[in-house]
């Protein structure tokens, strides 16, 4: 008859104490790094607000059923989602709590002596014997010989004990404690990874700004046309650096038959403060040359034209006046523009339609534009009059034009047709609306501005990470013992034998050479003795 185990109950702190040795196991510690990357994947598949915040309201208007569960799940915002912070800090955790355990571990191991020496050296996978001289013809002692190798093993890197106690001292000695401080420094360099990448999100920023010619950019956050603060990100981080566009060059192909017409060479002539009081630089700023500026980079991400044109309203007042950047179409520059006035009375205006940098029509009598190149610019617009709805509060992309609450003034479909403007041209609008100039043509940037403190740290930490790696992969670790012992033989003759064998800890293909390398080294220290008709 079985009788019932009173097994004792775990309890809380018991409970606590399980719960932290299954979290800083090293298979906890795989299982989230791993985990870590499958929840990356998501960030890839939809899009992202700190990224593109347009792509997401796209998504969500196409898709508002899918889209909401999606934001529900924090799918727009993984990277600063709660789930995927949430293992981000249990791996953190699970390495730092390997780490601990292991470094202890190791630094005991280190003032630890090597070893007992074993009795029977010949059961070791590399052994050898060396007959040598005794005593009385060489004059050096077991104890002498003993302590000369121990030293010829330091320097072979290997951490000695001579033993000299007993009738046969002999020598332990090991080698192969940094492939553990390799392997130690590639996780703690990881937890520096993490932790410096997290730093870099929480007081980092990103944002965009375009910037036409004769414009002056400062990092303040009214400048940006977009910004993306970390989560401790503070105002006043922002340095007071400024750059001005002084003038934007681009050279197009004009030999290749193939390219003929494409951007090959981009270059903003800026002019750069450091600070309120600094004297101006004239610097160059190039695709994938960003100017570094008091650790934040600014980076040439794209280009095009910004017309200069001068909007009057119905009384004849200048409503709009200045640059209007378009959005290039493709690779002949076709770009779409869009002019809001709210300021016109006695209705609001706006403009939609394309610069064309090279004006000319093709064989269906369709404006395009035949060149990158300003040669002929021209302006095509529509326009429209009513309430633009930027009273309400709402944002707006500056780059759509809402048409539902406006009427048109011109198009093709209405009997003024559209308004075609070459430079230094002005159009009247119907109705007695105002009028519109083409003044000119200028060039604009768009520029990225990238602050990322842990730039630094993570560069160091993934070449100690790799460093620490190397030395895990190409360290041996390895074991070594030498005898010297006095016997005779059957004939009643003395021999005097240095023995010694090598034990490697892990797989050692080079445990061999290690062998052969010692025995010469014995040799040469102390030469065999050679047996007449051997």
């Amino acid at each position: 008859m079985k009788k019932d185990v009173a097994v004792p109950a775990l309890g809380f702190l018991g409970m606590i104490r399980w719960a932290w040795t299954q979290l800083t196991s090293m298979r906890t510690a795989l299982f989230l790094l791993l985990l870590l990357a499958v929840a990356a994947v998501p960030g890839s598949l939809f899009p992202q607000r700190s990224i593109n915040p347009e792509d997401v309201t796209t998504y969500l208007a196409n898709k508002p059923t899918l889209g909401e569960w999606l934001d529900r799940f924090q799918l727009f915002d993984v990277y600063s989602s709660v789930w995927f912070s949430a293992i981000y800090l249990l791996l953190f955790i699970s390495l730092i709590g390997c780490i601990l355990p292991r470094v202890k571990k190791h630094a005991k191991a280190l003032r630890t002596p090597p070893p007992r020496t074993p009795s029977r050296l010949n059961r070791l996978p590399e052994y050898g014997t060396i007959e040598i001289q005794s005593a009385e013809k060489s004059g050096l002692s077991d104890v002498n010989i003993v302590q000369q190798v121990t030293k010829l093993l330091k320097k072979r890197g290997y951490r000695s004990e001579a033993r000299t106690k007993g009738s046969n001292p002999s020598v332990g000695a090991e080698r192969g404690y940094t492939r553990e401080i390799g392997n130690l420094l590639f996780h703690i360099s990881l937890v520096g990874l993490l932790a410096s990448v997290g730093i870099g999100g929480a007081f980092g920023y990103s944002g965009q700004r375009a910037l036409v010619e004769g414009e002056t950019f400062v990092n303040s956050l009214v400048s940006y046309d977009s910004f993306t603060p970390g989560n401790l990100f503070k105002d006043d981080s922002l340095d007071p650096y400024s750059v001005k566009l002084d003038k934007f060059n681009i050279t197009f192909d004009r030999e290749s038959t193939t390219h003929f017409g494409q951007p090959i060479d981009f270059t903003a002539e800026v002019e750069t403060r450091r600070g309120p009081d600094a004297e101006p630089v004239k610097e160059l700023l190039r695709v994938n040359h960003p100017l570094r500026i008091d650790g934040a980079d600014v980076y040439l991400v794209g280009n095009g034209y910004a017309p200069v044109v001068t909007v009057r309203d119905g009384k004849g007042d200048i409503a709009f006046s200045g640059p209007v950047i378009s959005v290039p179409q493709d690779g002949m520059y076709t770009s779409l523009m869009v002019i809001k006035v709210p300021d016109a009375t006695p209705d609001q205006l706006a403009f939609q339609g394309f610069l064309l940098p090279t004006a000319m029509t093709d064989e269906t009598g369709f404006a395009i534009s035949g060149d990158p190149n300003a040669i002929n610019p021209q302006l095509q617009l529509n326009s429209f009059y009513g309430d633009l709805g930027l009273d309400d509060g709402n944002p707006q992309n500056v780059y759509v034009l809402e048409t539902d609450q406006l009427k048109e003034l011109n198009s093709r479909n209405l009997d003024a047709g559209g308004i075609v403007l070459s430079a230094g041209q002005t159009y009247d609008l119907p109705d007695g609306k105002g009028s519109i100039s083409f003044d000119g043509l200028k060039r604009f940037i768009g520029v990225d501005v990238a602050y990322d403190p842990s730039k630094k740290p993570v560069a160091i930490f993934a070449a100690l990470a790799l460093l620490g790696l190397t030395i895990s992969l190409f360290t041996p670790r390895r074991r070594v013992w030498v005898k010297v012992k006095t016997t005779v033989d059957d004939s009643g003759r003395e021999e005097r034998i240095i023995e010694y064998g090598l034990l490697a800890r892990g797989e050692d293909h080079r445990l061999d050479s290690e062998a052969k390398e010692l025995r010469k080294l014995l040799e040469q220290q102390w030469p065999a003795v050679e047996r007449a008709g051997v």
